[in-house]
């Protein structure tokens, strides 16, 4: 029996649940929550890259432990032959994957073979793979084919993307190059509705659908419509049994799920940001709930005096409750939290000391269980028992501490204080200290990318610039020795284009500079933030939280009006022979929305991610409102710079 849990799951849950599920040969539930250890088969996984990608966030190698996999290795790997194993493949359905299954079989690796895809598997390559088995003579060793629909990665309870930026073809830039083939265009929208229709059936509800129309984002929602409506209508291989809808990750009510285009707002993935964690997806090279920091290492000095560096890792855990609390607070508040931690680490370590000095007991903090053996005072047992915790809570603040100083070497060196209270200034029409000219000009200030992604905002935000302007700008960018300036081809051409107008670019809202860190100046800190601006954010919603608002709350706007709507669960498309006005009278007529999905085609990142939880925590006085945002890929303004400057060249 499953233990109930205290309000529904979240999509990291069940996606949870689904990889374990897997993990243990997909047996039944009830064995999910814990494993015993008793009768757990041992077995080895087996993933291609997106299975990987898939996994990591979401299971640590000691939990792959305790679910009894002794070994996880790529399937492109050269492996030996494990007797008596069972073998665990997690791989997406494709030529090259059932190819290197069935050397795998003639190999004989193996003594069984579970196999999962991520995405269902085609007839055409099933049978491929029923020809290989046959070819083979292991037929009988392939102990069961499952299609999983996990066709997405989970990074938190609210956020998903469907692949690590990079790894694929469905990047903005794909997505918008001139010379795109119709069968491209068509196996992007492919992938994305599949990974979409895996969401849906993780989570077990049926949305209803709205997105613009005239873009990607209508043609994935329609074609969606069509798939869930298709599934919906066959009871016998329906995968949304009244089983998992009762289970749903949702509230009862049905959720909303909002289709965008990267164009609704392109402003936001350029702009420079002040929250912790979108500021860590900023500089440093965070993916995957993993940030990776270059670190000197002081304990080393070469002949020539210089100190080497190294690569160091940090795995951002959803059970870092500092982690979870200040990853959408402004930098100034994470440094202050961390110095005050900090403080109250020492107090709880100078307490385990006075008590061991009082006891005359010599050594470190570690050394102190050991004098349990031969003390039983209740005071120290209570020390020792904290000790765990206490050093766990020392490593997350190293961790945050170092994380934190690399994000301020990268604010001083760059000005990206500057940068971003510009920006702000510029988006909300404040009146600016320094002219755009004169940010452009400094030599001192930002780095060349850094002065094209605060033009390309400004560029964004003016209705109408003339070209002898524009010129000025590229001498003035040049002189900087900015690279990818073919951005601002794409942009110019792309604002002649488009249909959506530019105001819907800029948007209310502003910063407003407070004094300098108190704490942390008149502190002894290991944060020295002289010269860098105290912003304090003003809360405003981005362009697709405004959209998502008015969607959510069914409210009548000139932005949403001419939304699609679609609902699957009806006999005949809701939106298919209805003109706009009826279709619109059927969206208003239902009650709110507490539940949305929000998904971004082309690209999205930590900024909107943000900024949508904290639209839905000042919407939750009334009812409890969850936002979960989702995108084809998380980029940083670095990567889309890219993509701009390729479409540009």
């Amino acid at each position: 029996m499953t233990t109930p849990s205290i309000g529904p799951l979240s999509l990291r849950d069940r996606h949870i649940a689904t990889l374990k599920q897997m993990l243990n040969l997909n047996t039944v539930p009830s064995t999910l929550l814990k494993p015993t250890g008793v009768d757990l088969a041992w077995k080895v996984l087996i993933y291609d890259e997106l299975g990987q990608d898939i996994i990591s966030p979401l299971l640590t190698v000691k939990e792959l432990r305790d679910l009894g996999v002794t070994l996880h290795i790529s399937l492109k790997s050269d492996r030996d032959p494990v007797d008596e194993i069972a073998a665990v493949y997690f791989i997406m359905p494709t030529k090259d994957n059932i190819s290197r299954i069935g050397k795998d079989l003639v190999e004989g690796l193996y003594e069984s073979y579970y196999l999962n895809f991520i995405a269902p598997i085609p007839r055409d390559l099933l049978e491929d793979l029923a020809t290989a088995a046959l070819e083979s003579n292991s037929q009988q060793n392939i102990a069961k084919i499952y299609d999983q629909y996990l066709d997405f990665i989970t990074l938190e309870d609210e956020l998903f993307c469907l692949r690590q930026a990079g790894r694929d073809s469905i990047s903005y830039y794909a997505l918008n190059r001139p010379q795109m083939l119709d069968v491209e265009m068509e196996q992007i929208i492919g992938t994305i509705v599949d990974s979409l229709f895996s969401v849906c059936v993780t989570l077990g509800s049926v949305p209803i659908i709205r997105c613009p129309k005239g873009e990607a984002a209508e043609i994935v929602g329609e074609k969606l419509d069509k798939k869930l409506r298709e599934n919906l209508r066959d009871p016998r291989n329906s995968l949304f049994t009244s089983d998992s809808m009762a289970t749903g990750a949702l509230s009862f009510q049905r959720p909303l799920l909002v289709i965008l285009d990267r164009s609704t707002d392109l402003a936001s993935l350029l702009h420079h940001t002040w929250t912790y964690q979108a500021l860590a997806h900023d500089v440093l090279d965070f993916k995957l709930n993993r940030v990776e920091i270059e670190e000197v290492d002081e304990a080393v000095t070469t002949s020539d005096g210089r100190r080497p560096s190294k690569r160091h890792t940090y795995d951002l855990i959803p059970t870092d409750k500092f982690w979870k609390q200040q990853k959408g607070n402004p930098f100034p508040i994470v440094a202050e939290s961390i110095q005050e931690e900090l403080e109250r680490y020492r107090q709880s370590e100078d307490e385990v000391k006075r008590l061991k000095t009082a006891m005359g007991i010599k050594g470190d903090a570690e050394d102190l269980a050991i004098s349990l053996l031969n003390d039983t005072t209740s005071q120290l047992t209570s020390a020792v028992n904290t000790l765990p915790e206490l050093l766990e809570k020392k490593r997350l603040l190293d961790l945050h501490t170092n994380i934190a100083t690399a994000l301020l070497d990268h604010i001083k060196k760059r000005k990206l204080d500057v940068f971003f209270e510009t920006e702000e200034k510029l988006i909300t029409k404040q009146v600016q200290e320094k002219s755009l000219m004169e940010v452009l000009s400094d030599p001192a200030a930002g780095s060349p990318e850094d002065k094209l992604r605060l033009f390309l905002i400004h560029y964004l935000c003016t209705p109408t610039m003339t070209q002898t302007e524009l010129d000025q700008y590229l001498t003035i960018l040049r002189g900087s020795n900015c690279t990818h300036l073919d951005a601002i081809t794409y942009i110019k051409r792309w604002k002649s284009i488009s249909k959506m107008s530019v105001v819907s670019q800029a948007r209310e809202g502003g910063t407003t500079t407070m004094g300098m860190f108190s704490n942390l100046v008149n502190k002894a800190s290991k944060f020295a933030m002289e010269g860098v601006k105290n912003l304090v954010v003003k809360q405003y919603k981005l362009p697709v939280t405004k959209i998502v608002d008015n969607l959510m709350e069914c409210r009548s706007s000139p932005e949403t009006d001419d939304y699609r709507y679609f609902d699957p669960k009806l006999l005949r498309s809701a939106d298919s022979n209805r003109s706009t006005e009826n279709t619109m009278n059927v969206a208003r007529n239902r009650q709110g929305f507490n539940d949305a999905i929000v998904f971004m085609i082309g690209g999205g990142n930590y900024i909107e991610y943000q900024n949508l939880q904290d639209y839905a925590k000042t919407r939750s006085t009334i009812a409890t409102k969850h936002v979960v945002y989702g995108c084809t890929e998380l980029v940083n303004a670095s990567q889309f710079l890219e993509h701009l400057a390729k479409l540009g060249q």
